[in-house]
């Protein structure tokens, strides 16, 4: 049987140069799943004032982030998708896409669909569900095939992160930078606004729920509730003390997103006199101006700004080995259901 796996990844512009990061913004922030206001109003708010004034800013971070190989989103999935491909079938091909930007998924499918396979598997590289992440990735992917005349087999993975070989692989990477050694772990998720949670479970407020404790019936999809869920799993599999960690959220946008949040959080660890800090960033699988930058470059220096003396990054999983074999592992598994 013919398959075909399409690993896709969020997106980066093609260039650290202004114009391309203004290309890349207008098309990631213009999603309707992304910022949820009404059509018109999101063109407005995008093209005239947040790709405008926030690309020559997001220019000077890529340019940061950049190296010879290009962008390490799309150079680190690539490689990925390599190692997959080593230890795949004959009768399998992995490719990638990403969601905002090049490879395009379109352009991506459609090389798929000239290929006739019997099924197509697509795995949006995030652990944890959000329709502005996951969500979007898989519309944007039937968007296409529906207009195909011959539609085969499809699966999408929606999400793994409590996957026992996920949990294994993050494990793995965590230990190795021993965090029995630090004052304090930190797990740090993306900040996501709080009506996007609140859609999922219309009938229970943040405020009310208790995923912080345990999983709640209502949280198979919630975001905040997986993220919560990933943390624990992680903190008995590395026996990390609850008393040595915490969670927060960043990359916040205002301030009706989730809490707590990364940088105040943070800051306030700092004062309580934590001097070595590890923050684990779960909800990536592959290191970008998210982690890499905004944790490891500017959380880094707010944490020795207020008292702390090292901020350490764990790096994702990015092109482990045996993080492909993880990955090839829960495909597998989940296309036999």
């Amino acid at each position: 049987m013919q398959r075909a796996i399409i690993l896709i990844n969020v997106g980066t512009p093609d260039s650290p140069k202004t114009k391309d990061v203004r290309t890349y913004l207008r098309e990631f922030l213009g999603d309707r799943r992304v910022i949820d206001i009404p059509a018109i109003p999101r063109w407005m708010l995008v093209n005239l004032i947040i790709a405008p004034f926030r690309a020559p800013k997001s220019a000077k971070l890529y340019e940061q982030l950049w190296t010879q190989h290009g962008s390490p989103l799309r150079y680190i999935t690539a490689n990925l998708a390599k190692k997959m491909q080593a230890k795949s079938r004959a009768e399998t091909r992995i490719l990638i896409a990403m969601r905002y930007g090049n490879p395009s998924i379109k352009k991506v499918l459609e090389q798929v669909r000239l290929q006739q396979p019997d099924e197509i598997i697509i795995v949006p590289m995030y652990p944890q569900y959000a329709e502005s992440t996951t969500g979007t990735v898989s519309e944007d992917c039937l968007r296409v095939i529906k207009n195909w005349d011959v539609i085969p087999s499809l699966k999408i993975i929606g999400q793994f992160y409590n996957h026992p070989a996920f949990i294994g692989a993050f494990q793995q990477k965590i230990q190795a930078y021993k965090p029995e050694l630090f004052d304090h772990v930190l797990f740090s998720y993306h900040g996501l606004p709080e009506s996007h949670i609140s859609r999922i479970h219309p009938h229970t407020t943040i405020e009310k729920c208790n995923c912080h404790l345990e999983f709640p019936a209502h949280g198979k999809y919630c975001y905040r509730a997986t993220c919560f869920a990933t943390t624990r799993l992680l903190q008995n599999a590395c026996n990390i003390p609850e008393t040595k960690s915490s969670i927060a959220f960043q990359s916040r946008l205002t301030k009706k997103w989730l809490r707590p949040f990364a940088d105040e959080q943070i800051v306030e660890l700092a004062r309580k006199g934590v001097k070595e800090l590890l923050v684990v960033a779960p909800a990536f699988v592959t290191d970008c101006l998210e982690t890499s930058i905004e944790i490891g470059v500017e959380y880094n220096a707010l944490f020795r700004q207020h008292g702390g003396q090292r901020l350490q990054l764990v790096a994702s999983l990015n092109d482990e080995d045996y993080w492909a074999k993880a990955l090839q592992e829960i495909i597998n598994e989940k296309d036999q259901t």
